[in-house]
Order: C-alpha cells, then sequence, then structure tokens
C-alpha cells in the first residue's frame, strides 16, 4: 500500500485507515472533525485521493450526470442494491464517515495536484478520440487542455551507430510511429545522415579489413620465423671464406657473423644447429676457414669436429717463434717454413705504419701475432695465416686507440706501448698482478728513479734474447755482463720490441695501469708475485723466492 491509496482488495474503506481524510490516526474513541474550512488546512500530499473531479462536464453529488468514478468498481458496473431500498454511493462506508456537502465541494475546490494523479490512474482510459486531459505542473491547474505537445528533436546520433534497419527501406517522408502520438521529423537531415552513415560504414569496413590483412601477413611472418623451422641451406658449401669471430661472441653473434660472409643462411639456423648438436659450448671465438652456403649443421661441424675443425688457438703472451712452429706443425711443413717466410715476406703481410723497423728488432711481427683462434686449411698457405694474425691485431689496436694512449703515457711510439703490454704479459699471469706490473715498469722508467737508476732488471727480457723460459736466470753480475739490446740488466729502458705476443688484458693494463710506487716483484712461483716499494722490503721478498726453490728442488 502506498501513500495515496490502496489496490483493489477485500476489505472495504474504512474511516479509521490512517490515510483517510488528512491522514492522522486520532483512534477509536475520536472521530474526525469536518467543517467547510478544515478542508484547507490538510496538505498537498496528505489530500484525499479519492476525491471527486469535473469530467467531461463535472458531477459534483448534486447535479445529474454521470456518476463519479469508484475505485472499488473502475469499470463502471452498477452498485449493489441498497438494502434499504435504491442504488446508493455511500453504501460502502458508513453515514457518518463522509464529511457535508458544502465541506466536500470546499475539498473539492482545493484538489492537489497528486489526488488528481491518482484519481486519473483509476480512471478508464478515454476513447482514442478523446483528448489528454492536461495538468500544469507549474501553477497546479489541472482542468486546462493542451495541444498535442511538439515532439522534442531527438539527439544527434553517431552515424556509425545509427540504425539501418528495415527502416532503411521505408520512405524518409513516410510517418514514424515512435511510441504514442510520435511522428517522424527526420526529413531531408536523416536521409542525408543515411547516406553519410553508410559512407562511414563503408570506410571502417575497409580499414578493419586491411588492418585484418596487414596483421595476418606479419603475423604469419612473425610464426614463421619464431615456430617454423630458420632458413637455410643444403649441403657442405663451395670456395672458401675467411670468418672472423671477435671474443666473447655469443652462439648467435658467431651465427650473424657467419651470415655476413655469406656461410649459413640465417643466424638462427646456425643457432639451432649448434644447440642441437650440444656443440654450442665448444665452439669458440677465432678466424675460420669456412666455404660459402653452407649448411648451419655443416658450419658447426667444420668448427668443432676434430676431424674436420681447422681451429688453431694462439694463446696470450706466446712469442712468435712458438706461433711458426705450431703453423708448420697444422700445415704438415718442415720446421722453419713459416719463419723464413715471415722473415722475407714480413712488409707484405699488412703491419701498421708505426711498426718499428728497427734492425735490433728479433722479430718485425712480434706482439702482431694476436692470440685468438684461427681456421687453417690443409691447402691454406702460411703468408695467409700470419696475414689473419695480423689484421685481427690492427683490428685490437685500433679499437684500444694505440697511438693516442703512447702520446698521454709519454712514450715514444705505439711500438713501445705494444711493448710494455708484452711485458706485462710476461711478468704477470692474473690481471690483479697486470695492473701492478705495467706500473712497475713506468716507475722504473722515470727519470728520477734511484731504486734501479732506469734499469727496468726484468728476467722476461733475458729469457726471450736468449730463446728460453725459466726462473732461474742467473746472478745479477752475470746479467751484467750479457751483451744483448733485449737485455734489461744492461740497457735501460724498454728493449727494442715487444717479447710475445700480449693479449687483451695485459693491453689494458698498460694503458691503464694502477697507482703506485712499487719498483720491485718476484715471481716466487707461478702463482704468486710479490711487490715492494724499497730494495730491502725486495730482499726479504728474494729470501722468500729462493726458500720456494729449494721446495721445488727436493
Amino acid at each position: 500500500m502506498t501513500e495515496y491509496g490502496r489496490g483493489y482488495g477485500s476489505e472495504p474503506w474504512h474511516p479509521e485507515d490512517p490515510l483517510y481524510g488528512d491522514g492522522s490516526f486520532r483512534g477509536q474513541d475520536q472521530q474526525p472533525q469536518w467543517d467547510g474550512q478544515q478542508a484547507h488546512r490538510y496538505p498537498q500530499q496528505q489530500a484525499d485521493p479519492y476525491a471527486q473531479q469535473h469530467y467531461n462536464g463535472g458531477w459534483d453529488g448534486t447535479q445529474g450526470g454521470q456518476a463519479p468514478y469508484d475505485p472499488y468498481d473502475p469499470y463502471g458496473q452498477q452498485p449493489p442494491a441498497d438494502p434499504y431500498g435504491g442504488t446508493s454511493p455511500d453504501y460502502y462506508a458508513a453515514p457518518e464517515a463522509y464529511p457535508p456537502q458544502h465541506a466536500q465541494q470546499g475539498m473539492q475546490a482545493q484538489q492537489p495536484q497528486q489526488g488528481m494523479q491518482q484519481q486519473q490512474q483509476y480512471q478508464q482510459p478515454p476513447h482514442p478520440q478523446q483528448r489528454e486531459p492536461y495538468y500544469d505542473e507549474g501553477t497546479g491547474a489541472g482542468d486546462d487542455w493542451r495541444a498535442e505537445p511538439e515532439p522534442r528533436e531527438p539527439e544527434p546520433e553517431h552515424a556509425f551507430f545509427a540504425d539501418h534497419g528495415d527502416d532503411d527501406d521505408r520512405d524518409d517522408h513516410e510517418p514514424r510511429e515512435e511510441g504514442r502520438g510520435g511522428r517522424d521529423r527526420r526529413g531531408k537531415k536523416d536521409k542525408k545522415n543515411k547516406r553519410h552513415s553508410g559512407r562511414t560504414c563503408l570506410v571502417v569496413t575497409l580499414f578493419f579489413a586491411g588492418a585484418v590483412g596487414v596483421v595476418g601477413y606479419f603475423g604469419y611472418d612473425f610464426i614463421m620465423s619464431h615456430l617454423g623451422s630458420a632458413p637455410d641451406y643444403e649441403g657442405e658449401g663451395t670456395g672458401e671464406v675467411q670468418v672472423e669471430v671477435p671474443e666473447g661472441s655469443t652462439i648467435l653473434q658467431m651465427g650473424l657473423a657467419l651470415k655476413s660472409a655469406g656461410v649459413v643462411k640465417s643466424a638462427d639456423a646456425f643457432s639451432e644447429a649448434a644447440v642441437d648438436s650440444k656443440k654450442d659450448k665448444i665452439l669458440q671465438p677465432g678466424t675460420y676457414s669456412l666455404r660459402k652456403h653452407m649448411s648451419a649443421a655443416s658450419a658447426v661441424e667444420l668448427m668443432v669436429d676434430p676431424k674436420s675443425r681447422n681451429g688453431l688457438t694462439i694463446r696470450e703472451g706466446l712469442r712468435s717463434g712458438d706461433v711458426y712452429k705450431l703453423i708448420d706443425k697444422k700445415l704438415h711443413l718442415k720446421t722453419g717454413t713459416t719463419k723464413g717466410i715471415a722473415k722475407t715476406e714480413s712488409k707484405s703481410l699488412g703491419l701498421p705504419s708505426w711498426a718499428n723497423g728497427s734492425a735490433k728488432i728479433k722479430d718485425p711481427l712480434e706482439g702482431f701475432l694476436y692470440p685468438s683462434t684461427y681456421s687453417v686449411g690443409e691447402n691454406t698457405k702460411p703468408a695467409a695465416v700470419l696475414k689473419q694474425m695480423v689484421a685481427r691485431a690492427n683490428q685490437v689496436y685500433e679499437k684500444y686507440d694505440l697511438e693516442g694512449n703512447a702520446r698521454k703515457l709519454h712514450l715514444d711510439s705505439p711500438t713501445q706501448l705494444l711493448t710494455v703490454a708484452s711485458l706485462t704479459q710476461a711478468e704477470g699471469k692474473y690481471k690483479h698482478d697486470f695492473d701492478r706490473v705495467a706500473r712497475v715498469v713506468y716507475n722504473r722508467l722515470k727519470p728520477n728513479n734511484t731504486e734501479t737508476y732506469g734499469l727496468l732488471d726484468f728476467d722476461s727480457t733475458v729469457n726471450y734474447a736468449r730463446s728460453q723460459s725459466t726462473l732461474d736466470t742467473g746472478s745479477v753480475d752475470d746479467l751484467r755482463n750479457f751483451n744483448d739490446p733485449y737485455n734489461t740488466y744492461k740497457f735501460k729502458g724498454l728493449p727494442p720490441g715487444p717479447i710475445g705476443n700480449p693479449g687483451e688484458e695485459a693491453l689494458k693494463s698498460a694503458i691503464h695501469p694502477t697507482k703506485g710506487n712499487w719498483y720491485y716483484f718476484v715471481s716466487i712461483n707461478p702463482e704468486k708475485t710479490l711487490f715492494a716499494e724499497t730494495n730491502e722490503e725486495h730482499e726479504r721478498n728474494r729470501r722468500i723466492y729462493l726458500k720456494e726453490q729449494e721446495k721445488a728442488k727436493q
């Protein structure tokens, strides 16, 4: 039940109902008081929802005409006969429950808005030809009749979402049923919108069709490149090509180097072949002699299989004379063949312009046969192998700007910087030793050196001059009498040239030595080197060295 009245039910309306009259419940003993003026005190929302109204000329209870609307008889049926005779609209209520006639008329004059709306809710639907009663919410007048309202202009709708259903087949000037009393007023504007929306749909459809095509094409290419088999050649390949694989290269980077040289068709195919064969951990950087248009599997086998492997590894610090012997052995040549070619063809092997050509240098290629792994086939010429090594050295030395760094370190030439790197490589073994050995070299080269007076006193230079490798080079007095330009116990400053082929770590230490005042060091064993700032400290370290030598002889 709402505040406006009850629905149809089995119980009759009773004056004690709280919603009857002014809505206040006074109890069983107190009856509502009615007069002509009390009707004006009831608020609008508490008005009698069943108060009478004018209907098609009106009926006020005193005049004749059509009977008022009965909420318990919505279809206009006649009420049951009065037990006392006749028909009476007051049959369902006690006689004292109704106010006097003049009070009813006063209440009827003050009929509120909500009361009228509730009454209209229970009225019979008007005939289609009858006009709809109008109630002005602003003034409260309910006895006026309004003309058919002007339909509100519909809000514009985006052309893409416009309705293009069955309505498009009808004539634009044909009225459209839009609810009760509505009509279609689109006219030419709606017709123009339909044409515009049609073009928009066509453009959007073409756009999505193109997008689907592009996504499909690149999606297929992505799937084939990531999920399908990688492009690959077939067979063992033809011809011969030299491929340089830099230090620290990953398997993918190796594959990219091979693809760039035309060996394999794709880096992915090479990576897959290396992983599938479980040889990805065996592959090493270096220079390889391979063939063009090889299958990835064949390239991997040629690089790692001992039967077909052409790799020649040159370790850090190895002297040129030892490199020549390895090349002769690899190519099954007579010992000394490569050494002779190096001596006679040194100027045609690609040495840099700053390489020292002094007659005091024992080997012009010393320091330029860069440590790495090279591919050497059975038919490869010694000169070709040497060119690979020199080319690799030039690449690394250019990377570290030996010319510019030599000037910064106050050296006479890049050859001297390369010589410092070779001494560092020969006298040290680990990276932390390299940094301090390089500092000892630079400290002893200082003009104000009062510890060694400009002499390096390195055993490694004596070993190089004697073509030997030992820790026991003899007494200092004997070394002072050894007449060789590489003998740093007799001649001040650096030797004429490098004494070996340094690696990248020794080269970096020579360019960036650590700070310190060390002037002495001694390698008491291949694993440990002791450093000292004074001669007294150095003598203590030498005694340790002698004890280690005694232990080694036992």
